[in-house]
């Protein structure tokens, strides 16, 4: 079986298995667990950075899937391209991702289905070092256990090609998906948190056209996914909204993190 081994362990989580899932259940322990009866979300927009960065930010949406344990077995999986050019989105060839807690099969067969689009190619190539996919992993497998993951990094595209993409994969309850963005980055604490807030207010809004360039370095998968939730008559919660000068960095310069949750609007 070919395997993408884990590229950012020990750098961006700890490479020791026991150490990571320590980890991960100290950030999930940190966090409110979601009201009794909430339903599961059908979507999540999680950062991507270290864990003693955005851990515990990425934790207030991964909590949102626990009480219910076993009900989501796939995993659509999007982050934004940070080591390669790429023009539209990339799957993997291989057939499953490493981590220090084990491996997680891709769904070949959902990959297979997506070849008739043009904005879609099959390659390792901008997987192989890419860590805002792998990040989001063993926060899943420490909530969800079993699952299998269709992971696409998303280059350059427009919103309709995100957005054809993730209906085609859109499934029922057992599917969720999964977009890696991190919000601003580089700017004094002050001027992030203005910055951080305005993508916030597009994010609630369901309303793509108001993230702009410097709003989140995923914006490209993210504005797919509004038009999609949009589409299916999502309702958006705000989980968390902090940034590094709030976690374990100084404030001269940060980056901002945000945790958001998509569900469908009770009928």
């Amino acid at each position: 079986m070919r395997v993408r081994a884990a590229a950012v362990a020990g750098f961006f989580y700890p490479g020791d298995p026991a150490d990571l899932s320590a980890e991960v259940d100290a950030c999930l322990a940190s966090v409110p667990s979601p009201p009794a009866k909430t339903p599961l979300p059908k979507a999540l927009i999680v950062p991507h950075a270290g864990y003693v960065y955005s851990g515990s930010i990425a934790a207030s949406a991964f909590a949102q899937l626990a009480p219910l344990p076993g009900a989501i077995r796939r995993v659509v999986l999007l982050g934004p391209a940070h080591r390669v050019f790429l023009r539209g989105l990339a799957a993997p060839r291989v057939e499953a991702f490493a981590t220090p807690l084990g491996v997680v099969p891709v769904d070949r067969a959902a990959i297979d289905g997506l070849r008739d689009l043009p904005q879609v190619s099959v390659s390792d190539v901008p997987h192989a070092g890419e860590h805002s996919l792998e990040v989001q992993l063993p926060f899943l497998q420490r909530v969800l256990g079993a699952f299998s993951v269709v992971p696409l990094v998303v280059g350059e595209a427009n919103d309709e090609e995100v957005e054809q993409v993730i209906e085609r994969l859109w499934g029922g309850t057992e599917t969720l998906v999964v977009v890696s963005s991190d919000l601003s980055h580089h700017h004094d604490y002050a001027t992030a948190r203005r910055l951080d807030a305005a993508a916030c207010a597009a994010i609630e809004a369901l309303d793509p056209e108001r993230l702009g360039d410097d709003a989140a370095c995923g914006r490209i998968p993210v504005r797919g996914l509004l038009r999609a939730a949009r589409r299916h008559r999502l309702a958006v919660h705000t989980l968390d909204l902090r940034s590094s000068g709030d976690t374990a960095g100084g404030r001269e310069q940060v980056v901002g993190y945000g945790a958001w949750a998509f569900r469908a609007e009770p009928a």
